[in-house]
């Protein structure tokens, strides 16, 4: 194992929540007479960063209420609808892979970062982590910054990041280190695909290459 550190995403890696992100967001366009998003398909064609992009995208006008009340609105809805998001398949068997390994295991996430623990807590895998890197605010601004931070902090480490959106290949572009992706999260395979990164469908398969 020539990795030092495990990097995880959270929204999509660790938790299952492209449904409950659908219904948060399809809450939201009902309420202003905006088409909803009824297939991941759907959802895979729309999403992508910067987030404010994905909402553009799905009809939003900023001109006529900005995206920091859209994303309280938004938060709202989510806070309570993932509380029902489970695990994805093959999270737990990874995390103790690692753990069994002696690599600590840290998440990177553009979630606010008392949100994610929250969520990390209300999951029961919260103790498989050493450190939880997140945002200061709701507004799923790129968690690039946070990474070059770490990794200044860390120069000596050979991380690899795990995620499941070409946000996470940037993330790893710009700290220097490994990434593979994961197809069954907030993007498709073929978009994935586009950044030239190793794409996996499973965990499973991701730890079986790494033994």
């Amino acid at each position: 194992m020539k990795y030092t550190h495990i990097l995880w995403d959270f929204n999509g890696t660790i938790i299952d929540d492209v449904a409950t992100g659908m219904r948060s967001v399809n809450t939201l366009l009902e309420r202003r007479g905006l088409p909803t998003v009824d297939t991941i398909e759907h959802y895979h064609s729309v999403f992508t960063f910067p987030i404010t992009e994905y909402y553009i995208n799905l009809g939003f006008d900023f001109d006529k209420e900005p995206f920091s009340e859209i994303a309280i609105e938004w938060t709202e809805q989510n806070e309570e609808n993932i509380k029902k998001a489970p695990l994805h398949k093959g999270v737990t068997e990874a995390l103790e892979f690692f753990k069994g390994k002696g690599i600590p295991q840290i998440i990177l996430s553009a979630t606010k970062r008392d949100m994610l623990i929250n969520h990390i807590h209300g999951l029961g895998i919260y103790d498989y982590f050493d450190e939880f890197l997140g945002l200061d605010n709701i507004h799923a601004e790129s968690k690039v910054a946070i990474g070059i931070e770490w990794m200044n902090a860390n120069p000596e480490a050979l991380p690899l990041m795990i995620g499941d959106t070409t946000h996470d290949s940037e993330v790893a572009e710009k700290i220097g280190c490994d990434c593979v992706l994961v197809a069954r999260g907030h993007q498709s395979r073929e978009t994935l695909l586009a950044t030239g990164r190793r794409v996996y469908d499973t965990l499973e398969k991701i730890i079986k290459e790494l033994q």
